[in-house]
């Protein structure tokens, strides 16, 4: 009788090894991202089908990628006021903010998040919408990636190309032109405080037509980016300690 590897010792090498691709894998795309601008992201994408499959011909995919240098820093600053005030020091998690969502979604029919913009990166560009354990799993390993491997200022700049601030409207130059008929780098403060204010939900909340709620966003926001200090706040982010660069 030939020797050989019993089936669940082959399979759990074939597992093994598809598990270290992947990994690989995983790795050289971020790595890969540090320095390419990526022309879609896996959000983008899903948006594409779902919208070709309800045959929505409203849905018109919107992006156009600018640097850094070419976003007004009013908005960085109104984003990070707004999303993610511990963004120049966490390593992807603001474990303060997860404990109390945690301890509020106890007792709320509504969950609230508590994700990072390091976070929503990670979900945006590389998986999907939705939520489950598994999700949520890849999206802290790609979190821990893209903080390993990207300088702060990249993962600010690719946030800022990638989120959506408007039905298919992606990134700060699209938004830009769509709402305020200019280009993002002469967005002004209170522009920019109400594309932050639209991001928790920006196919619910409007930037041409800001609801009441917006407004009173848009004003927090505000006060919140003169008490981080105002657009110097980027050249906080550059003086940071980082190891990575």
């Amino acid at each position: 009788m030939a020797r050989g590897r019993s089936f669940p010792g082959r399979l759990a090498r074939a597992i093994l090894w598809l598990v270290l691709i992947c990994i690989a894998a995983s790795v050289l795309a971020v790595l890969t991202l540090r320095w390419l601008d990526p022309p879609f992201t896996a959000f983008m994408a899903e948006a594409e089908v779902a919208a070709w499959t309800s045959r929505d011909s409203r849905f018109e995919l919107r992006h156009r990628w600018v640097d850094l240098d070419k976003i007004s820093p009013n908005l960085p600053l109104a984003v990070v006021a707004s999303e993610d005030q511990k963004f120049p020091e966490h390593w992807g998690f603001d474990v303060e903010a997860i404990e109390k969502a945690y301890a509020l979604n106890q007792h709320a029919h509504k969950v609230r998040g508590a994700s990072t913009i390091s976070q929503q990166v990670a979900k945006n560009l590389f998986l999907w919408s939705g939520r489950s354990y598994f999700r949520k799993g890849l999206e802290a390993y790609f979190t821990l990636l893209i903080e390993a491997i990207w300088p702060k200022r990249r993962i600010l700049e690719m946030y800022l190309n990638i989120a959506e601030f408007g039905y298919g409207v992606y990134g700060a130059e699209d938004a830009a032109q769509r709402f305020f008929h200019k280009p993002a780098s002469t967005l002004t403060r209170a522009d920019a405080a109400v594309l932050a204010a639209v991001l928790p939900n920006p196919q619910r909340y409007s930037a041409t037509a800001p609801s009441r709620y917006v407004q009173q966003r848009r004003d927090w926001i505000l006060g919140q980016m003169q008490a981080l200090g105002g657009p110097g706040m980027l050249q906080e982010i550059d003086a940071y300690p980082d190891r990575r660069r």
